[in-house]
């Protein structure tokens, strides 16, 4: 799962992802990163963890991670938060395999950003719910 700065839409998506895939027990290991390198180390934003915890999730203990080309190798599919990431991730790639991993989180739409407005946090939270519950259905 990959966003900009790894601090809203991505640590959501993993921290969701990971909970319902350890919930159906699939073995699948579930990340984020960003393509910025301002938030390395920290943790998810104060309104995310907010919204994830009122779903029942705690992504608090996450911590943001820059993407890098490596996770090419690592992980089957990548999907991103929006076009921006999209285009910034396939960038990194040197192969059409690793191109070919790189999809959009919503298939042919894009993850709004809420982190300059509070009132979207909640309703990213469950679109991404959503769209996890989708993806699990369709891979396992």
């Amino acid at each position: 799962m990959v966003c900009l700065g790894n601090i809203c839409r991505s640590p959501l998506a993993e921290g969701i992802m990971r909970h319902l895939v350890n919930k159906q027990n699939l073995n699948w290991e579930i990340a984020s990163a960003g393509t910025g390198n301002w938030h390395i180390g920290k943790a998810p934003d104060h309104r995310s963890i907010a919204a994830a915890k009122a779903l029942g999730y705690d992504i608090s203990k996450q911590r943001a991670q820059q993407f890098s080309h490596s996770m090419f190798a690592k992980y089957d599919l990548i999907l991103v938060m929006d076009r921006n990431n999209l285009n910034d991730v396939q960038s990194l790639a040197k192969t059409v395999e690793d191109r070919k991993k790189v999809k959009l989180f919503l298939n042919n739409d894009e993850v709004t950003d809420p982190y300059w407005d509070n009132a979207l946090f909640s309703p990213v939270c469950k679109q991404v719910e959503e769209r996890c519950m989708e993806i699990i259905k369709q891979l396992s």
